[in-house]
């Protein structure tokens, strides 16, 4: 009988993208590579730059974003924690993982190496997502409820399937990549709110661009580590994990990126934080809430979103992004939160903003998690008069059931590009990427410092 693997690497061989996952994979694409050029500059990604960099690999021909070339390894490691910097890359709730700030950062690296055409890389993300989703199923959420980061573990795995098949390996190829990534799989949620954060999606690009390095070098893992004792299940999978005996793992099972789609972020904080956040702002809006006229805000988010959120009063821009009371506190006074809101300055300047004491934040019980998967968020108003609002939400804007407009596209992509004079074609070229033969016309966003 064929193990997880194994499985997975069929689907991988028989796989053939749809003109509508192409179109899908290239909207992902588009916001993750305008996510990476807004990090460029963040301490996170250029303090990876400089260990890296400081070594003798500072030539090669995988392109880093700010400018220079260097191994595929380094610049995955860079550019994904560019992309993960400022949390505002998207969300894939299959892996609960920031799936494209790993994917498209290691794919892009791979391509400049094997000279590979856009609809190659378009297929290879396709093929990374879909697998992190595979492994995914069999452990979200209860891999991430007990601190394992998916991005940097599911992430790895899947992406180590999607660069295999940008390379062309073959089934053995394939499944001995993906085993050596789950040796290679880490990051603690613990984590948050420091700047390793980011660091875990270039940890994840790297380690999968390594694991294929070195199953086409001969090295392999035994095939079911998934499922075997003492494999990724058993070690990775939390407390109660669905395990894979009923996963659908097979050439006809739906693609993710249709059923349940990447998420786009909204705002540039945690996702956690994004649904209470699009309620609240709905209040606002609505002339519901007021700044000065809320008793108590509260909000009811599943158990791994409360330990996501645990600064209550923050100390820097970091913190603020894992700070329930400061995003609420920020959109609610001011109608919108921006980038800006996390800034130095920012926090510095709201730390005393009187909203952040009547922000609170509960969680479900474990019991009532364990009866339904992904329970809505629920945020609850209290006002001076002594009435009460609430909202309900399951998903945030920007997923599947709300996605972004295209104008809401190209306006993210613009602003987070705003320094750079050809932003507007960029975003043209990435919107056309599967029918570009090379990522020659990439070139000017890789350059703009140089």
């Amino acid at each position: 009988m064929n193990t997880v693997l194994e499985r997975v690497a069929d689907w991988c061989i028989s796989y053939q993208a749809t003109e509508r996952q192409r179109a899908l994979a290239a909207d992902a694409i588009t916001d993750t590579v305008a996510c990476m050029y807004l990090g460029r500059d963040d301490p996170a990604t250029l303090s990876v730059r400089q260990a890296y960099l400081s070594g003798s690999i500072k030539t090669g021909p995988a392109r880093l974003i700010g400018g220079g070339r260097t191994d595929a390894t380094i610049a995955a490691a860079v550019n994904g924690t560019a992309a993960h910097a400022l949390d505002f890359d998207d969300n894939f709730r299959p892996a609960l993982s920031h799936a494209s700030a790993v994917s498209v950062p290691a794919l892009l690296a791979t391509a400049n190496e094997f000279n590979s055409s856009g609809a190659q890389v378009v297929e290879a993300y396709l093929v990374a997502l879909q697998v992190q989703g595979l492994i995914g199923a069999g452990v979200v959420p209860s891999h991430y409820t007990a601190g394992w980061h998916s991005t940097s573990t599911i992430g790895a795995i899947g992406t180590a399937a999607g660069v295999a098949h940008l390379m062309k390996f073959e089934r053995s190829q394939i499944v001995s990549a993906m085993s050596l990534a789950v040796s290679f799989a880490s990051g603690s949620k613990a984590q948050f709110g420091a700047p390793v954060k980011p660091f875990h999606a270039g940890l994840g690009a790297k380690n999968a661009i390594e694991a294929a390095r070195l199953a086409q070098a001969g090295l392999y893992g035994h095939a079911d580590i998934i499922e075997r004792k003492q494999g990724f299940l058993e070690l990775f999978g939390g407390n109660d994990p669905r395990g894979y005996a009923d996963i659908n793992i097979t050439p006809s099972v739906p693609h993710y990126i249709e059923t349940a789609g990447v998420m786009p972020k909204r705002f540039a904080c945690c996702g956690s934080s994004h649904m209470a956040i699009d309620m609240a702002l709905d209040l606002r809006d609505e002339g519901l809430i007021k700044p000065d006229n809320i008793v108590e805000l509260s909000v009811k988010v599943r158990i791994a979103n409360y330990r996501n959120m645990p600064f209550t009063h923050p100390k820097n821009e970091m913190e603020a992004r894992f700070s329930m009371s400061y995003c609420i506190a920020r959109a609610v006074r001011s109608g919108r939160l921006s980038v800006a809101d996390f800034t130095p300055d920012s926090v510095a300047r709201y730390a005393g903003e009187p909203l952040l004491d009547r922000i609170k934040m509960t969680h479900y019980t474990p019991e009532e998690e364990a009866a339904e998967d992904f329970l809505p968020h629920i945020l609850t108003a209290t006002l001076m008069d002594g009435s009460k609002v609430e909202r309900v939400r399951r998903d945030p804007k920007g997923s599947i059931s709300e996605p972004f407009t295209g104008i809401e596209k190209r306006e993210k992509f613009l602003d987070c590009l705003k320094e750079h004079d050809g932003k507007t074609e960029l975003f043209e070229r990435l919107q056309s990427i599967n029918s570009s033969d090379t990522l020659e016309a990439l070139t000017p966003l890789f350059e703009c410092i140089e």
